[in-house]
């Protein structure tokens, strides 16, 4: 279900001399990201597929034993888990959110934890449309 995506470039690096630090070469194009960060929801909703893959799969036993790997408490990894109880285009939606350029995040965790107890994706849409930034 999931596709594994793999990206090879070319990377020159240049060292100055001995105890120097490794640099890119003026040559070498540095990849163009845009500005800003990803969202803090964004990437807690990429780990809560990736933590329930895991957990499928078999590769990790529980999410007690993801809490234990993670170094978090169970009602932490429960709350990321709990991200993967909405619609999916809210989900979807989470996941490209435009990168925050400075500032706050306009939708945090404890926004979505609401929407998440709700089990009609219905209602979850309406309270999702309320959350929205202007």
């Amino acid at each position: 279900m999931s596709t594994t995506l793999t990206i090879e470039l070319p990377v020159h690096f240049h060292r100055g001399g001995r105890g120097s630090r490794k640099e890119l070469r003026s040559g070498a194009a540095a990849p163009s990201l845009p500005p800003g960060r990803v969202p803090r929801v964004a990437r807690l909703m990429a780990l809560a597929l990736r933590f329930d893959e895991l957990v499928r799969t078999g590769q990790i036993g529980s999410y007690s034993a993801l809490a234990s790997l993670g170094h978090v408490t169970r009602a932490r990894v429960c709350q990321v888990m709990n991200l993967l109880g909405l619609a999916p285009d809210i989900q979807e939606a989470l996941l490209f959110l435009s990168p925050t350029v400075r500032g706050r995040d306009p939708i945090i965790l404890a926004d979505l934890m609401p929407l998440a107890a709700r089990i009609d994706w219905r209602k979850q849409r309406r309270l999702w449309r309320q959350l929205l930034p202007a």
